[in-house]
């Protein structure tokens, strides 16, 4: 049975045409939201050439493919006639907003881990030379590393209108024009100006001197660019069916990209930059009120800062910090929430029994372990909601410990195991506690959380 053969069945096991809403895929695995999930006949599935395995999770249906995933879906496609997306004869369930957001997120990152695991990786091991001291922090060697390492993040933006474009049924390359906008060097060089308070630096540019475009850095931006395409999708609907069809081929594109373009540098960009400040702030005063509840609700919402990208609103905090006081303890927090994001993904590595999968995930927590987190959190924790809640509780719990006992430092560095020496001093004994409650915790959680659930873990590579 060909490829293709595999793939009809597969549409008409999994209810047909008119059950499927969407379909998209990760590294190694076909994912399909359907209107009912009772009409899926799972065990023929299994039983397809090709298939490795299939499971019902977190309201997705997931058929595990292995490294072709991606050829396969370039097939059901064409299939379906419509981009991955079969429009809905009936109403499914309503989801909850969190679980709607993991949804959107893993969606949108899923095809992009590749590149966000392998530039994690090589980051994460730089950290670990310099840390150890084998490389200069200022040598040619480290910046041509970091340049092949730090380029998928700086330009994130990039790849989540392209990716984003795709869950969100709007066109790639008008997406892509959208983040081009948001990373122009005028305004990223203006924001930078800003930042240092250098002369004649300006805040905002002034569209005909009447609309206020705010200066901000859009580089490594999570949040802004996703909801700019959320809402370039509707300007582009919207004016296509307006639009005259002699006018269409030149006219909306024209028109859509620049009210896109517009609504993102005057509404959504900023909103997504103030809500980051406004987390800041936040944060400054938990401290103000206990160190021990500033770990509790620091350690708590890390892990959701990372995955929205509104964590970079903490690192002023801690370099300012350092600057008033000799000292942190916002960014010990900080590393206790990446042990604890390691540490769930070494139990999903563990749990995991298709190869692909695995390798992928130890991948990922091996990264984390050397503080970088995003492979972690959008290859692996936004598809396992529960080892994702695993990590936020031990990291809320390991920065309530190490806050209670005051654990600190006295300058900036990578939140990497490769920092203990760091830590080393009166608070050593406590921060090395607080890694191994972090580490344990999260993994032991993760166990007893996901391990219950056997559909949550890929089937083995057994054809």
């Amino acid at each position: 049975m060909g490829t293709q053969e595999v793939i009809k069945n597969i549409i008409h096991l999994v209810g047909g045409k008119n059950n499927i809403n969407k379909v998209w895929h990760c590294m190694t695995r076909l994912r399909f939201d359907l209107i009912d999930d009772n009409k899926v006949n799972q065990s023929e599935i299994k039983t397809l050439p090709g298939v490795l395995g299939a499971q019902m999770q977190s309201e997705q249906f997931q058929i595990i493919i292995g490294p072709k995933v991606n050829s396969w879906y370039e097939q059901i496609v064409p299939a379906l006639n419509n981009d991955g997306v079969q429009p809905a004869q009936n109403e499914k369930a309503r989801k909850s907003l969190i679980s709607l957001f993991m949804d959107t997120v893993s969606g949108v990152f899923g095809p992009i881990v590749p590149a966000i695991a392998g530039a994690g990786m090589i980051k994460g091991l730089l950290a670990g030379l310099v840390a150890l001291q084998l490389v200069s922090a200022k040598s040619d060697t480290v910046m041509v590393i970091d340049l092949i390492a730090s380029g998928v993040f700086y330009f994130l933006p990039f790849f989540l209108a392209v990716s984003a474009a795709k869950i969100f049924k709007t066109n790639e390359y008008l997406a892509a024009a959208v983040a081009a906008c948001l990373m122009y060097p005028s305004l990223i060089d203006a924001a930078k100006s800003l930042a240092a308070h250098q002369e004649g630096a300006v805040s905002a540019f002034w569209l005909m001197g009447v609309l206020p475009v705010s200066v901000f850095n859009y580089a490594s931006s999570v949040i802004p660019v996703i909801f700019s395409v959320l809402a370039l999708s509707y300007i582009h609907r919207g004016v296509d069916r307006i639009m005259p069809e002699v006018l269409k081929t030149v006219f909306t594109p024209t028109l859509t990209l620049f009210l896109a373009a517009l609504t993102a540098l005057v509404v959504i960009g900023p909103m997504g930059i103030w809500l980051g400040k406004g987390l800041a702030l936040f944060i400054e005063g938990l401290f103000s009120i206990s160190a021990s509840f500033a770990g509790l609700i620091v350690g708590a919402i890390r892990p959701v800062a990372v995955l929205t990208g509104m964590h970079h609103a903490m690192t002023p905090i801690a370099l300012q910090n350092f600057s008033d006081r000799g000292y942190d303890m916002l960014m010990p927090m900080m590393f206790m929430a990446n042990m604890s994001i390691a540490g769930a993904t070494f139990a999903i590595w563990k749990l995991t029994k298709n190869r692909q999968d695995k390798v992928v995930t130890l991948s990922a927590a091996i990264s984390a372990l050397l503080g970088i987190t995003e492979p972690a959190l959008f290859g692996v924790l936004t598809r396992y909601k529960k080892a994702f809640i695993a990590a936020t509780v031990s990291s809320a719990l390991a920065s309530a410990f190490i806050g209670f006992f005051g654990v600190r430092l006295y300058g900036y560095i990578l939140s990497s195991i490769f920092s203990l020496p760091a830590y080393i001093g009166p608070y050593f004994i406590w921060a090395i506690s607080g890694v191994a409650i972090a580490l344990i915790m999260s993994f032991s959680l993760t166990l007893m959380l996901v391990g219950k659930e056997p559909d949550l873990v890929a089937q083995p590579e057994n054809k």
